[in-house]
C-alpha cells in the first residue's frame, strides 16, 4: 500500500462522495489531509471520522482561495470540487449556468492549481496534483454541455500545468470516471431510459463506487505513479474504449 508519510494533500470538495473517500483512503495511507468543501457540518463529521484537517474557501472567488492556501505547505492537491449545472442541449441550455459550471469546475480548479503549486514550489520537494474531470470530457454525452464543456477545460488544465510544473518535479493528472450513482445523480441517471441504454454500451455494465474512483486518485498521488504525468486516466469501465 502506498504510504505518504505525513505528505501534507488539499482535497476539495471533500464534503463529496468521492471527495470524502478520497481523505478516507489518503488519510489511511499515512497523509496529513486537509479537506475542503461546501459542507461544513459534512467536514466536521469526516474530520471527526479521519482525522483530517478542514478549511473552508469559496473555489469561484479568487481573493479567498489566495488567501486559504497562502503560506500553506502542500505537497499534493486533488481538485474534486465540482458543479452539476444542468441537462440541457445547446439549444436551450442557460448560459448563467454554464457560466457557473465553468467557474466551480475548471476556472476553481485553475485557481487551486495557480496557489496551491507557489507553495510546492517554494518547499522545492516536488509534489502531486490529481484533478477529478469526468468521461463527459472523453466522449459527447446527451445533455451534458456543460458539464462537459468545463471537465474538457479541466482536462487541458491538466495537460498545461504537467508541461509547466514538470520541472518542479510537480506531476499533473486527471481521473475521468463514470458515473457513482448518488442521490444527485440518480435524478437523471436513474431513470431506466437513461441509465440502462448507457449500461448497454460499458463493457463491465455497471455504475462506479466512490472507493473505486478514490484508488487510482491515491496511485495516481503516490510514489508508485512518479513517472506518471499529463494523463487524463478513464474509470469508466471500458465506456469510452467502445
Amino acid at each position: 500500500m502506498t504510504n505518504f508519510d505525513g505528505r501534507t494533500i488539499l482535497v476539495t470538495g471533500a464534503s463529496g462522495g468521492i471527495g470524502g473517500a478520497t481523505v478516507r483512503q489518503l488519510v489511511a495511507a499515512g497523509a496529513d489531509v486537509i479537506a475542503s468543501g461546501r459542507s461544513e457540518a459534512v467536514l466536521d463529521t469526516l474530520a471527526q471520522a479521519t482525522g483530517c484537517r478542514t478549511l473552508a474557501f469559496d473555489l469561484t472567488e479568487e481573493e479567498e482561495v489566495r488567501d486559504a492556501l497562502e503560506g500553506l505547505d502542500l505537497w499534493g492537491v486533488v481538485n474534486c470540487g465540482g458543479f452539476g449545472g444542468e441537462i440541457a442541449t445547446p439549444m436551450e441550455t442557460d448560459i448563467a449556468v454554464f457560466d457557473r459550471v465553468i467557474a466551480v469546475n475548471a476556472r476553481g480548479a485553475l485557481l487551486v492549481t495557480k496557489y496551491a503549486s507557489q507553495s510546492m514550489i517554494r518547499l522545492g520537494k516536488g509534489g502531486s496534483i490529481v484533478n477529478v474531470s469526468s468521461q463527459a470530457s472523453l466522449a459527447a454525452l446527451r445533455g451534458h454541455i456543460s458539464y462537459g464543456s468545463s471537465k474538457a477545460a479541466l482536462d487541458n488544465i491538466t495537460r498545461v500545468s504537467a508541461l509547466e510544473l514538470g520541472k518542479y518535479g510537480i506531476r499533473v493528472n486527471s481521473v475521468n470516471p463514470t458515473v457513482v450513482m448518488t442521490e444527485m445523480s440518480a435524478f437523471y441517471w436513474g431513470r431506466p431510459e437513461i441509465g440502462d441504454p448507457f449500461l448497454r454500451t460499458m463493457p463491465l455494465g455497471r455504475w462506479a463506487t466512490e472507493d473505486e474512483i478514490a484508488a487510482p486518485i491515491v496511485f495516481l498521488l503516490g510514489d508508485g505513479a512518479t513517472m506518471i504525468s499529463g494523463v487524463s486516466l478513464p474509470i469508466d469501465g471500458g465506456f469510452t474504449a467502445c
